[in-house]
C-alpha cells in the first residue's frame, strides 16, 4: 500500500526534478527548430530562404489557434488524472514520430517540399504544445511562493538549456560531420538522419518520465469545480483572462524579446560559417558555452531577484545580456576585432557566448516567475484559475514570433543577396558585411522596446503575498464546497 504523498513533497527537490526533466524535449526540439531549421531547409535542401522562413511562419500562425485552446482545454479537463497529465502522456510518442520525419524529407519537388515543411512543422509544433502547456501550468498549482517560482522555473531552464546545449555539441562534434564531398559538417545530409532519429527518443522519454514522476502530485493540486460553459462563454472568459494589464505588459516583452531571439537563433549558424568561419567541431564547442548558462543562470537568478525584486533583476540581465551580445560583430565591422582563425577570437567569441547566455536563461527564468505571479493576480479578480490560459498565450507568442523572427531572418538574407548552397571559401565577404549592417539595428531596436515594456511590470513581492493570502482564504472556503457538492450528472 502507497504512503499517501503530503503537501510539503510539492517544494522538494524530488518534484522540482521530475517538473523540470522534460523541458528536455522541448529543449531538443528548439535547438532544431531555432538553429538548423531554416539552415537546413535552405543549404542542404536547397529551398530558397524566403520560402522556407515563410513556410515557418505558416506554421506559427497555425498556433495562434493552437496554443490557447490546449491552454483552455487544460484548465477546463475533469478526469481522474487531473487537468495536465492527460493531455502530457497523449503527446510524447506523436511528438517524437512527427520531429523525425520533418528531418527526412522525400525527395520531391520544391514545391511539394514546402508543403511538407509546413505540414510536418505543423504537426510537431501542435503536438508539442499539448506537453508544454500543461506541464508549464503546473508551476502556480506546485507552490504559491515567491521565490520557490523561481526555483522551480530555474530547474525547467537547467534541464531545457542543457539539453539544447548538449544537442548542439553533440550533433556539431559527433553528428554532422564532413567527408569527401561536403568540407562542411553541417552541408553534408547524411548527418541528419541520425539527428533525427537521436532526438525523437530522447523527446519521448524525457515526456514520459516527467509525466510519470510528477503523476503522484495529482491529488495535491487545487481542486476546481466542475463546470459547464458554452464555446461563447468559453471565449468570452479567455478574453476577460488575458485582458489583464501586467499580462499584457508581460507579453508586449515577450512580443519584441523572442522577435530578437527567433531572428538571432535563424542567422547564428551563418554568422558562425560564413561571418566567423567557425569549423563544425568548433561551432560544438561553441556549445559548450550555453552550459555554463544551465547551471550558472538559476544559481544567480533566484539570489538576484531575492535583493532587487524580479522585475529589477530581470533587467538588469536583459540589459547586459543585449550589451554583450552586439559587442563582437560591432568590433568586427569597425575593424577593432581579431581576425578569422586565431585563438584570441575563439577565446573572446566563447567567453562573450558564456556570459550572455548566462544573463539571457536568468532573464527568461525571472520572466516565467513573474507569469506565475500573474496567474495569482488574474485569480484574484476573476474567479477562475487559468494557468493554462496564460502559458499557452506566452507558448504561442513566443513560437509565433520566433517564426516571426525565422521570417525576418529570411528578408534579411534576401536583402543582403545571400547565395543558397554557398561556400564558406568562395562567398563574397561583402554580402557577409551587408547581413551583419542589415542584422544589429533589428536587434538592437527588437531588445529595446522589451525592455520598456517589461519597466512597466507592477507585481511586487508584497502585492503577491497579499494576493496568495486572499486566495488562500478563498481557497479554504472552495475545497470545502468542491468535496461536499454531489458530483455532476
Amino acid at each position: 500500500m502507497s504512503t499517501p504523498v503530503q503537501r510539503s513533497e510539492l517544494s522538494s527537490m524530488r518534484a522540482k526534478l521530475f517538473y523540470g526533466f522534460g523541458s528536455i524535449a522541448y529543449g531538443v526540439k528548439d535547438f532544431g527548430f531555432g538553429t538548423l531549421l531554416l539552415f537546413y531547409y535552405n543549404q542542404v535542401i536547397g529551398l530558397p530562404a524566403g520560402e522556407v522562413s515563410f513556410a515557418i511562419a505558416l506554421v506559427l500562425v497555425f498556433d495562434a489557434f493552437a496554443d490557447p485552446i490546449v491552454g483552455q482545454i487544460s484548465d477546463s479537463l475533469r478526469t481522474a488524472w487531473g487537468r495536465r497529465h492527460p493531455l502530457m502522456y497523449a503527446s510524447a510518442v506523436p511528438v517524437a514520430v512527427s520531429y523525425y520525419f520533418l528531418w527526412i524529407p522525400p525527395h520531391w519537388s520544391h514545391q511539394a517540399l514546402f508543403y511538407y515543411l509546413v505540414a510536418m512543422a505543423i504537426i510537431v509544433r501542435t503536438f508539442i504544445t499539448m506537453y508544454e502547456i500543461p506541464s508549464s501550468a503546473m508551476v502556480p498549482e506546485m507552490t504559491d511562493d515567491y521565490d520557490q517560482r523561481t526555483s522551480f522555473i530555474s530547474i525547467r531552464y537547467l534541464f531545457g538549456v542543457t539539453a539544447g546545449v548538449g544537442m548542439s555539441v553533440a550533433t556539431f562534434r559527433y553528428i554532422l560531420f564532413a567527408d569527401a564531398v561536403h568540407k562542411t559538417g553541417q552541408l553534408n545530409p547524411a548527418g541528419y538522419p541520425r539527428f533525427a532519429l537521436a532526438s525523437a527518443i530522447i523527446m519521448v522519454a524525457s515526456i514520459l518520465i516527467s509525466a510519470r514522476g510528477t503523476h503522484r502530485y495529482i491529488p495535491l493540486f487545487r481542486p476546481t469545480a466542475q463546470r459547464r460553459i458554452t464555446l461563447a462563454q468559453m471565449f468570452r472568459e479567455m478574453a476577460t483572462s488575458l485582458w489583464h494589464p501586467q499580462f499584457i505588459i508581460l507579453v508586449l516583452a515577450a512580443i519584441f524579446g523572442t522577435l530578437a531571439i527567433g531572428l538571432g537563433a535563424a542567422l547564428l549558424l551563418y554568422f558562425n560559417t560564413y561571418f566567423w568561419e567557425l569549423t563544425t567541431k568548433q561551432i560544438g564547442l561553441f556549445g559548450l558555452a550555453g552550459l555554463a548558462s544551465a547551471f550558472l543562470a538559476p544559481f544567480m537568478a533566484g539570489p538576484v531577484s531575492k535583493r532587487l525584486g524580479k522585475k529589477n533583476a530581470a533587467l538588469v540581465f536583459y540589459f547586459s545580456c543585449i550589451a554583450l551580445a552586439i559587442t563582437p560583430i560591432s568590433l568586427r565591422l569597425l575593424g577593432l576585432f581579431p581576425a578569422n582563425g586565431t585563438t584570441l577570437l575563439l577565446v573572446l567569441l566563447f567567453s562573450e557566448r558564456t556570459v550572455s547566455a548566462v544573463l539571457g536563461v536568468g532573464c527568461l527564468i525571472l520572466f516565467g516567475s513573474m507569469m506565475a505571479d500573474v496567474v495569482d493576480d488574474s485569480a484574484l479578480k476573476t474567479g477562475r484559475r487559468s494557468e493554462g490560459l496564460f502559458f499557452a498565450f506566452i507558448g504561442f507568442i513566443t513560437k509565433l514570433l520566433s517564426g516571426a523572427g525565422t521570417l525576418i531572418a529570411g528578408q534579411l538574407l534576401f536583402l543582403a543577396h545571400f547565395p543558397d548552397h554557398a561556400d564558406p571559401a568562395t562567398i563574397d565577404p561583402a554580402v557577409v558585411r551587408h547581413l551583419a549592417l542589415l542584422y544589429l539595428p533589428c536587434i538592437v531596436g527588437f531588445y529595446g522596446i522589451g525592455i520598456i515594456a517589461l519597466s512597466r511590470y507592477r507585481i511586487s513581492r508584497e502585492q503577491h503575498e497579499e494576493n496568495v493570502r486572499m486566495l488562500t482564504e478563498a481557497g479554504a472556503e472552495n475545497a470545502v464546497a468542491f468535496v461536499t457538492s454531489p458530483p455532476a450528472q
